[in-house]
């Protein structure tokens, strides 16, 4: 199908997609929703750890790296599972793993001992994307696919309202153990997943022809390295390491930066954070209408060449009031220009190695994004510095190597996902 055939279609976009393809989307949104928030919370209460073990602000910073380097190990497991068995049971297995260890990690009687399952963490919160992104994106329509893409990575920033939102409201209460205890609540949803969630046809599809014609694709980590995918792979992770480090660069020590440089109450802290994570999801859906007209490479560049030029105004003044419209601002772009992960890396790989390749290029930016908040916070504090400057710099850098990385790849922009072998 063209995509002058798809915006000919008299069928509303809402009504094209089946039932079962809402619900796999559906369980894909509430997995990475839940995902952000059992891993943003942690971005909040940094400081307080620090005060309560009687350790240094690197080594909090550090655990956060260390779960970020560790969502690669999860994901590409789950990648490889979810091109082996299914889509549907490594989401399960992730959302279980995450709120678990999250729900633990809030009775430690040590920060060695929040470490370990904050780290554990890190394996299950890698897992959920690729399963999840895959699970909806490739039985979704083509007309609206960036929109919903983009709807979908958005609701990480609902994941991360969330989290302010309730550190706002409740922390005084609470503290930073019950806010860990909250995280367990996701672990419900897998009920739901288990009993009411399909497999996408396209994958049982591509599965039966591999079996059929005894052509399995065994080590797909390996086939997204060979002749005719090499290049497109290392531009995928050239791409999203550029978009974590950016990301991170914003969003990664802001509450710090608040707490620590501005000495700046909770509900302080958490409304730019709120307005800006609402802001982030408003645009990622835009952004996602944009690149199912304009194509999805321009609904990417153009607001991550906008976050370079917003990030000073927030950054670099102590007035709350400037803080909190040009953050939100920020969030409209620094905060958006993610709208296209779960379309974009969908439609760039075949469908036997779609998973893992996703999640490879995906989370293999998290060993970069992961050294962001520790290196800010070395230069912040070991070398006194601040967080500012170096969030500035960082985001600029990061926010340009973006922009190139995409100029240089593949529009995708129509393309039908099918079940056709390409690499087996």
């Amino acid at each position: 199908m063209t995509m002058g055939a798809a915006t000919a279609n008299p069928v509303p976009w809402w009504k094209e997609p089946t039932k079962d393809q809402w619900t796999a989307w559906w369980a894909a949104w509430l997995g990475w929703t839940l995902d952000a928030f059992d891993f943003t919370i942690f971005l909040l209460i940094m400081v307080a750890i620090a005060k309560e073990f009687g350790v240094p602000m690197t080594e909090v910073a550090f655990l956060f790296t260390v779960t970020l380097w560790l969502r690669l190990v999860g994901a590409t497991a789950s990648g490889w599972l979810a091109d082996r068995i299914g889509r549907k049971g490594p989401l399960m297995i992730s959302i279980l793993w995450y709120s678990i260890c999250n729900f633990i990690a809030g009775f430690s009687p040590s920060f060695g001992f929040l470490f370990f399952f904050r780290a554990l963490l890190g394996i299950g919160m890698g897992a959920e994307w690729p399963a999840g992104a895959a699970l909806a994106m490739e039985q979704w329509p083509i007309r609206s696919r960036g929109f919903m893409g983009g709807v979908l990575q958005g609701s990480w920033c609902l994941g991360f309202l969330l989290s302010a939102a309730v550190y706002g409201l409740f922390y005084d209460l609470i503290g930073w153990r019950g806010l860990l205890w909250i995280g367990v609540l996701p672990a419900l949803s897998v009920v739901w997943i288990r009993y009411y969630v399909k497999e996408p046809p396209i994958w049982l599809e591509n599965r039966r022809q591999q079996r059929l014609q005894n052509r399995e694709v065994r080590a797909p980590l390996i086939s997204i390295f060979k002749r005719g995918l090499r290049g497109n792979t290392l531009l995928a992770c050239w791409w999203m390491a550029s978009n974590f480090i950016t990301y991170y660069a914003i969003f990664g020590m802001f509450a710090t930066h608040l707490q620590k440089d501005l000495n700046l109450s909770p509900a302080l802290v958490a409304t730019p954070l709120i307005f800006a994570n609402l802001i982030s999801f408003l645009a990622m859906s835009w952004w996602g209408y944009v690149a199912d007209r304009w194509g999805r490479r321009w609904s990417m560049i153009i607001p991550a060449a906008l976050a370079v030029p917003i990030a000073p105004f927030y950054l670099l003044t102590s007035d709350v009031t400037l803080i909190l419209v040009f953050f939100v601002l920020q969030g409209a772009f620094g905060g958006a220009m993610y709208s296209q992960l779960p379309a974009y890396l969908s439609e760039r790989f075949p469908t036997e190695v779609r998973a893992t390749a996703s999640a490879f290029c995906y989370h293999q930016g998290a060993i970069f994004g992961g050294a962001v908040p520790l290196v800010l916070t070395i230069f912040a504090i070991d070398y006194g510095f601040g967080f500012a400057i170096p969030m500035l710099v960082t985001t600029a850098v990061a926010a340009s190597s973006v922009v190139v990385a995409l100029l240089l790849s593949p529009e995708t922009k129509g393309k039908e996902l099918t079940a056709e072998l390409q690499v087996a």
